[in-house]
C-alpha cells in the first residue's frame, strides 16, 4: 500500500478582494469593514484610501489623517482577528508635514505592517504630491499563511522596479490596493500592467480596486504566468481565488527569468 501523503497547509492560501467605494465619512467606512470582510480566507485586500476617499481632485485630506494605531487600523485589526485572517486596506497617515499625510496601507491580523505609497499620482492631470508625502522606497513584505506577500499601492503598478524590488525581497504574491481612476484606456492599462508584473516576476498579483463610476473596478487575481484567476466587473463585488504553490513553482521552472536576468 502506498504511504499516505499529507499536503503542506502552506501549499494554498485563500484570498478575497473587496471591491467597494469609500465615502467621505470615515466612521461610515469603518462601519462597513465588519459586514463586508468575508469569512474563510487567509488574506483579504481592500482598496486604497478606504478609510476616507480622496474627495474632489486636489482636495486637502490632512484633516482625515491618523496614525497607524488610530481608529481605522484598530477596527481593521478587530475585524481581522474576528475573521482569523490578514486584512490589508488603505488610509491617510499623519506625517512630518501636517498639511500632507502619507498614503498608507495597513495590514492587520495574522500579519501586521504598514506601507507608505512610494509613487504619488502626478500623472493624467493629477498632482497627488501636492497633498501627500511619498514613502521610503523600501520593500514591505509580510508573511501570510506561510507565503511572502509584498505590498504596493495603485500608481506603484506602473513602475516595474517596484514589483521587482518586492520579489527580490522574497515576495511570492503582491497585494495591490488601488483607486484606479476611470478614463480612456485605463481599464486596459490596469489589466495589462497587472499581467505584465505577474509574468515578468513570476508572481501572483492580488489587486483590489474601487468601483465605477469614479474608478475602474476590475479587481483581479493573476497567476505567475499571466492567467487571470478571478476578475470583478466595474461595480461593488467580492472576488475570491486560491493561490497555489505548485502553480508558482511550475511557473518559475517554466519561465526562469528571475534566474536568467543579467541586470
Amino acid at each position: 500500500m502506498a504511504p499516505h501523503v499529507t499536503s503542506d497547509p502552506h501549499d494554498v492560501i485563500r484570498v478575497a478582494l473587496v471591491q467597494e467605494a469609500s465615502g467621505l465619512e470615515p466612521a461610515a467606512n469603518r462601519a462597513r469593514l465588519d459586514p463586508l470582510t468575508p469569512d474563510d480566507t487567509d488574506l483579504v485586500v481592500w482598496p486604497e484610501a478606504f478609510a476616507r476617499d480622496f474627495g474632489e481632485a486636489g482636495s486637502d485630506v490632512s484633516a482625515y489623517a491618523e496614525p497607524v494605531t488610530g481608529t481605522f487600523a484598530t477596527e481593521l485589526g478587530r475585524v481581522a482577528d474576528l475573521r482569523r485572517t490578514t486584512v490589508v486596506a488603505g488610509q491617510f497617515e499623519t506625517s512630518h508635514d501636517p498639511a500632507r499625510p502619507f498614503n498608507t496601507l495597513v495590514a492587520r491580523g495574522a500579519a501586521t505592517a504598514a506601507y507608505r505609497k512610494v509613487h504619488l499620482y502626478d500623472s493624467f492631470g493629477y498632482r497627488e504630491s501636492d497633498r501627500l508625502v511619498a514613502g521610503d522606497p523600501a520593500p514591505v513584505v509580510v508573511t501570510v499563511g506561510g507565503w511572502a506577500v509584498g505590498l504596493m499601492t495603485c500608481y506603484d503598478l506602473r513602475f516595474p522596479e517596484m514589483a521587482r524590488l518586492l520579489v527580490d525581497a522574497g515576495a511570492e504574491a503582491i497585494a495591490v490596493p488601488a483607486a484606479w481612476v476611470a478614463g480612456e484606456r485605463k481599464v486596459d492599462h490596469w489589466r495589462t500592467l497587472l499581467r505584465a508584473r505577474a509574468i515578468e516576476n513570476t508572481v501572483f498579483m492580488v489587486a483590489a480596486a474601487q468601483p465605477a463610476p469614479r474608478y475602474c473596478g476590475h479587481s483581479m487575481v493573476v497567476d505567475p504566468l499571466g492567467d487571470v484567476l478571478a476578475e470583478a466587473g466595474d461595480g461593488p463585488e467580492v472576488v475570491r481565488a486560491d493561490l497555489r504553490r505548485d502553480v508558482l513553482d511550475r511557473a518559475r521552472r517554466t519561465n526562469p527569468s528571475l534566474r536568467n536576468r543579467r541586470l
